[in-house]
């Protein structure tokens, strides 16, 4: 009998989807430590303040809190450490081209775990919303809370 496990997401930026507007979506893999991963296990990550930037051509995922591990030891992790993002060449040479753009970050939008057990980073380029656009977001939520809540 084949058990298949589901993609969990773990945390979630609900802040980043209302602060900017996404042009592109990818799922990088995450390089952690091994209480790292106990600690994302345990959802005791914190998203809202993270963003990505360029090192020597490679992805890092900056800001980003994930809590110490309780059981750690001495072999515990800085909390707010930078980690490197495992993206595909290609993948890295187009993101590294918008860039170029003005006005365009890479903000992290979840965090998950695979069906395999690796952890996951959905991040998204994107740029930012004007006062207006919030505004707009607002009354679209709004919107559509009050259709569902009619139905």
């Amino acid at each position: 009998m084949e058990r298949k496990k589901k993609v969990e997401t773990i945390a979630h930026n609900r802040r980043a989807g209302f602060e900017y507007s996404f042009i592109d979506r990818y799922t990088a893999g995450i390089q952690l430590t091994g209480t790292e991963i106990k600690s994302v296990r345990n959802r005791e990550v914190n998203l809202s303040d993270g963003f990505c930037a360029f090192q020597d051509g490679e992805l890092y995922l900056k800001n980003v809190h994930i809590a110490e591990y309780v059981d750690g030891s001495y072999n515990n992790h800085e909390m707010k450490r930078d980690r490197k993002l495992l993206l595909k060449k290609m993948e890295l040479k187009k993101i590294s081209l918008k860039m170029r753009d003005k006005g365009l970050t890479i903000v992290p939008i979840a965090m998950l775990i695979s069906e395999n057990g690796y952890a996951k980073m959905d991040i998204a380029v994107a740029k930012g919303k004007k006062t207006y656009d919030k505004r707009d977001s607002i009354k679209q939520r709004d919107v559509t809370r009050d259709m569902e809540r009619g139905r």
